[in-house]
């Protein structure tokens, strides 16, 4: 057994090994994990989703705001979701390449997850490890999805803030609205703002949001060139900005439904015999004017 305290002290002294296994405990759905998670004295350490499409260098970003926070004593912990291997099913690792200066420091911890074709653009046990590394005495916790699509949006669900990261040729304002990535930002960076027009399309979205936002709390939009690390402080800002303030507020409350919704519906899920269903999905399916619905119902 794993005993939450031990994490704590070793994460403490910059050793991550129980930590790391208590990780993997809970990608695989344990018994031992089940208690462990029981046990946490989860902190109000922010959670900051980092997500947008592939190639707008979301972990080029992430490791310049690693960078920031290293420097000033903070620790950080990082849980980047890859894309699954279509051979053995694991994380293929890819964002600790473009961290490599940080997966040894003993102030930051990178786990990849593997996505194993959960939809959403997370890992289904992305909320307890993050409530986890709440708990281990981070003062950041990062979640990279993988590049997500118009309707991926499920970080909003887990993170206090969410940074869309965008790139100058991302598209016109049409298309901009129909994105569900647009609905569910509280920040949006444009990264590569070296590149042409990016003025241009910087003026676009915050016209946008001008005209199509009604809360008062209007997502904030900062130009970066994460390679150069310009533009890391006015993101700083912004994310702070939005971390006091929905303090106590409406979002952060609806946050925790949120999760705990998600938390019933895994336990409900838990309870079903998946092979069973399978096994009895076979024969009936091959029956005349089988009924989808009639035989859901049967395992509800």
């Amino acid at each position: 057994m794993i005993e939450f305290e031990k994490i704590y002290k070793g994460v403490a002294e910059g050793d991550y090994l129980l930590l790391a296994k208590a990780v993997s405990q809970i990608e695989n759905n344990t018994a031992e994990a089940a208690v462990l998670l029981q046990s946490l004295l989860p902190q109000s350490s922010p959670i900051i989703g980092i997500t947008g499409p592939p190639g707008a260098g979301k972990s080029t970003l992430i490791n310049a705001l690693i960078t920031t926070w290293v420097n000033e004593g903070k620790k950080v912990a990082v849980l980047s979701v890859d894309p699954s291997s279509p051979f053995h099913q694991g994380a293929i690792l890819g964002d600790r390449i473009r961290m490599k200066d940080w997966y040894l420091h003993p102030q930051v911890y990178i786990r990849s997850l593997a996505s194993r074709g959960h939809l959403g653009g997370l890992n289904m046990a992305m909320l307890s490890m993050t409530t986890l590394m709440q708990s281990a005495g981070f003062d950041y916790i990062l979640v990279e999805t993988v590049g997500v699509g118009q309707s991926e949006v499920e970080i909003a669900s887990l993170a206090d803030t969410t940074v869309v990261v965008l790139v100058p040729e991302a598209g016109d304002e049409v298309q901009m609205m129909k994105s569900g990535l647009m609905e569910i930002a509280n920040v949006f960076v444009v990264n590569k703002s070296d590149r042409p027009n990016a003025q241009v399309f910087v003026n676009h979205l915050k016209q946008m949001i001008a005209e199509n936002t009604s809360s008062q709390l209007a997502p904030a939009v900062v130009s970066t060139i994460a390679t150069e690390r310009e533009g890391i402080s006015d993101l700083l800002k912004a994310i702070e900005a939005h971390q006091l303030a929905m303090q106590d507020g409406l979002q952060k409350k609806e946050m925790y439904f949120n999760k705990v919704v998600q938390l019933i519906m895994a336990s409900k899920m838990n309870q079903v015999d998946i092979e069973k269903v399978k096994t009895s999905l076979a024969l009936e399916c091959t029956k005349a004017n089988f009924n989808v619905f009639k035989f859901a119902q049967t395992f509800y």
